[in-house]
């Protein structure tokens, strides 16, 4: 029997509680050893098996941990993902990868030397809506695309105080928090855009971080658009397709999140159902035949993230997100503030 991975989290903030221990610690394939917390001793009120460590180098000199996950400030992911490679673990990090694309193509080179593995937790990827889009896109149910727009919008118009996401630093912003995933969407659906014209800013009073984007970026013969703000109390669609033969249109979001916030495990039957309410609709011709109805939400399940990593760990099977297509994200999310900086569109 292949024995479980011994894994360590660098933090237990909202990632590392909402998003992190429920799956390592219900996943047979992982046994969650230690936690780094500095200030607050938290997981221990749910996992009281696990140990709570104050200093980093309590994971990085056990040799029985394999696999540490980086779950820190963004602008400390180059650092301590390098540290964690040189100390002979496997990485996950979570997105975004790093700060400067540079910094991504470093750490990719030090994984290989290393003979070890680096993913990055591109969570939104196993989403129940993004699979669901995926397979309207696949199977041509629009026909040949001319339009794509992608939201992904809050409605918090206060600055969240003693977080470092709302401090002016290398790394924070909406655009590294949310458009790490949209641009990470966008490029896996339609591939590498031939141009990228971008608009970021400051909309709430006080803001210091970029709270807003609207992404236009161009293919040969189609528009995909990437938007998201802090200040959009009503939500509208968050996928919409537009193609020769019809659309499709999805409003909600995967329901996973929200139950982990509320504390369900992510081993009950059911897991990441969508209620039919948010289901998408399909409007367009189908071989022949026009079709306007629902689509089914497909059950979005980010224990998938965790059973590749184990695979890739101890199967030596390939990774689902592979650290060379989570620095295209970086890059594209460095051409996008080069965009917004010259106010026009530049060749990506």
């Amino acid at each position: 029997m292949t024995s479980p991975i011994t894994t360590a989290l660098l933090s237990y903030g909202m990632s590392g509680e909402i998003f992190h221990a429920p799956f390592l610690t219900i996943h047979s394939g992982f046994h969650l050893k230690k936690v780094v917390e500095r200030t607050k001793q938290k997981v221990n009120q749910r996992y009281p098996q696990i140990i709570s460590v104050k200093d980093k180098s309590e994971v990085l000199n056990d040799p029985s941990i394999e696999l540490v996950i980086v779950n820190t400030p963004n602008e400390t992911h180059y650092s301590l993902v390098k540290e964690v490679l040189n100390a002979g673990k496997h990485v996950i990090v979570e997105k975004p990868f790093t700060v400067t694309s540079v910094q991504a193509e470093e750490l990719i080179a030090l994984a290989k030397a290393k003979s070890k593995i680096l993913t990055v937790f591109q969570s939104r990827r196993f989403d129940g809506d993004f699979k669901t889009l995926q397979q309207v896109v696949k199977d041509g149910l629009v026909g040949k695309i001319v339009e794509a727009e992608i939201h992904y919008d809050r409605f918090r118009n206060y600055i969240e105080t003693n977080t470092w996401k709302e401090e002016a630093k290398p790394g924070t912003g909406i655009l590294y928090n949310l458009g790490s995933h949209m641009l990470d969407q966008v490029l896996v659906l339609f591939g590498k855009p031939n141009e990228v014209d971008a608009r970021i800013g400051i909309q709430r009073p006080s803001g210091v971080v970029d709270d807003f984007y609207d992404i236009r970026l161009s293919y040969n013969d189609m528009l995909v658009i990437v938007k998201s703000s802090y200040l959009v109390r009503e939500q509208g669609p968050r996928y919409t397709i537009h193609g020769v033969q019809g659309s499709f249109v999805k409003f909600g979001i995967d329901p996973q999140e929200q139950d982990l916030k509320d504390g369900k495990l992510p081993n009950v039957k059911g897991w990441g159902k969508e209620d039919e309410q948010w289901w998408g609709k399909i409007n367009s011709t189908i071989n022949g035949v026009d079709v306007e109805k629902k689509i089914e939400t497909l059950s979005g399940d980010y224990t998938k993230f965790y059973d590749n990593v184990f695979d890739a760990i101890r199967n030596n099977k390939p990774l689902s997100v592979k650290p060379e297509e989570a620095k295209e994200v970086i890059r594209l999310i460095e051409v996008c503030y080069e965009s917004n900086k010259l106010k026009k569109a530049i060749k990506f």
